[in-house]
């Protein structure tokens, strides 16, 4: 055996992460170079603004107003001055009234990315990964740009690099600061601000879910004063909302899923994730195709998804944060697809230890793999009926989901002092 050639399975992982990282920091790099040169050419349409704004609320996609709308109405509320600029044309803020806070459609792509390249703000705010990495660079002109968590996970699940050059990460749990910390050590990175606020948009879930349990207890009364069961019957729903990408039940399995799941008998609610129209549109098409809407199979796209996860038993999905808002907010059962997540080009892929997302996937719900499929039916009535994951579901909530119905306050609090400073710093 030829022992200088001989590398260890732990230095080979280790060596071949490296490598990965050096590659793909040069590719960003020279990226940005090429972003840079081009943006240089469009000084019309990447013209940066005059006038300091104190704050900018940036979002790539419509889907996240969600998460806005509450800091958005709690900055009016206060007479706290404001932008929203957003990718989407149709983004719902844009038919908002507001006095205080401007919302704006600022282009799709490098339009958009364009403007934000010379954006002239104190603070920026934002759920998009990916700051100073490729097309979106700091400006110049912005001095603090922040973070704010749009699921519940723990910081290492988007692709490398993603939050690594923002000043501060507001988190939903604790559960995120170590993970984000260690990253910083890895890479020798200047730590960030770390804030726990909780998470605006399931604190917004919460508090329409109990407003609808109010209700039909109200309702349920007036059944049973009128003779009536106190209910009206229900057929029992399971929702299929899996995530998007390589590593989705639909890229995963499909068809295959799709049949077993349909077999069942059971009213099936199917969700694909905004994203998947976009980045897998000839895949989605074949499933539609394959499995039409009738009366025992919908396909859903609201932009809000409060309804279908209100009328839904039980949900079935793979890693996406819809999970979380499930199993959290309706405090419902729900089953995950095995489907091999890779974490390769991934933050976590540079950690010794399990993504918290993964790992408390095992302890809330019951997996779901390839050859169970025969047996679907059987597996969603057991979990179904099966108690013993509620505990667990308290026990992951709590570290994950703090300060629950003060997220908006705690966040505007925190955009309202660090704008004070930043602007008593700037008259010094």
């Amino acid at each position: 055996m030829n022992y200088l050639a001989y590398i260890d399975p732990g230095t080979g992982s280790m060596m071949f992460t490296i490598i990965i990282g050096i590659v793909t920091t040069l590719f960003f790099a020279l990226r940005g170079l090429m972003i840079r040169f081009k943006f240089g050419f469009h000084k019309g349409s990447a013209k940066g603004s005059k006038k300091k704004l104190p704050i900018v609320i940036f979002t790539d996609s419509k889907r996240y107003w969600n998460v806005f709308k509450p800091i958005c109405d709690e900055m009016e509320r206060r007479g706290i001055d404001g932008e929203y600029w957003t990718a989407s044309p149709d983004d719902p803020a844009l038919k908002e009234q507001y006095q205080h806070i401007r919302c704006q459609f600022i282009g799709e792509g490098n339009r958009a990315f364009a403007k934000l390249n010379v954006m002239n703000a104190h603070i920026c705010l934002a759920t998009t990964p990916g700051l100073d990495v490729i097309q979106w660079k700091r400006s110049k002109n912005t001095e603090y740009y922040a973070h704010t968590s749009h699921a519940l996970d723990d910081g290492t699940m988007y692709r490398m690099f993603a939050l690594d050059f923002y000043d501060c990460l507001l988190v939903s749990g604790e559960n995120m600061v170590e993970p984000v910390r260690e990253l910083e050590r890895i890479r020798e990175l200047p730590a960030k601000d770390i804030v726990v606020t909780g998470v605006t948009y399931m604190d917004e879930l919460k508090f329409r879910w109990d407003a609808l349990q109010k209700e039909k207890e109200e309702k349920a009364k007036e059944r049973l004063e009128q003779g009536l069961p106190a209910e009206e019957p229900h057929e029992t729903t399971i929702l299929c909302a899996p995530s998007w990408g390589p590593n989705s039940i639909f890229n995963r399995y499909g068809e295959k899923f799709l049949k077993a799941l349909v077999d069942t008998g059971y009213h099936i609610v199917i969700r694909p994730h905004p994203q998947t129209p976009i980045s897998d549109p000839e895949l989605l098409k074949d499933l539609q195709k394959k499995f039409p809407a009738n009366d025992q199979v919908e396909w859903n796209y609201d932009n809000d998804n409060f309804e279908v996860l209100s009328r839904s038993d039980l949900l079935i999905s793979d890693f996406s944060g819809i999970t979380w808002d499930f199993c959290y907010v309706f405090d419902r059962p729900h089953i995950y697809a095995d489907t091999h997540f890779e974490l390769e080009l991934l933050d976590a892929d540079w950690l010794d230890r399990t993504p918290w997302i993964l790992e408390t996937l095992g302890k809330i719900g019951r997996q779901l793999r390839e050859e169970d499929f025969p047996h679907m039916k059987q597996i969603i009535e057991d979990v179904l009926s099966d108690e013993s994951y509620k505990r667990q579901r308290e026990i992951t909530r709590d570290e994950s989901w703090a300060y629950r119905g003060e997220a908006t306050v705690r966040t505007v609090d925190f955009l309202e002092q660090k704008l004070k400073e930043l602007q008593e710093s700037g008259e010094a």
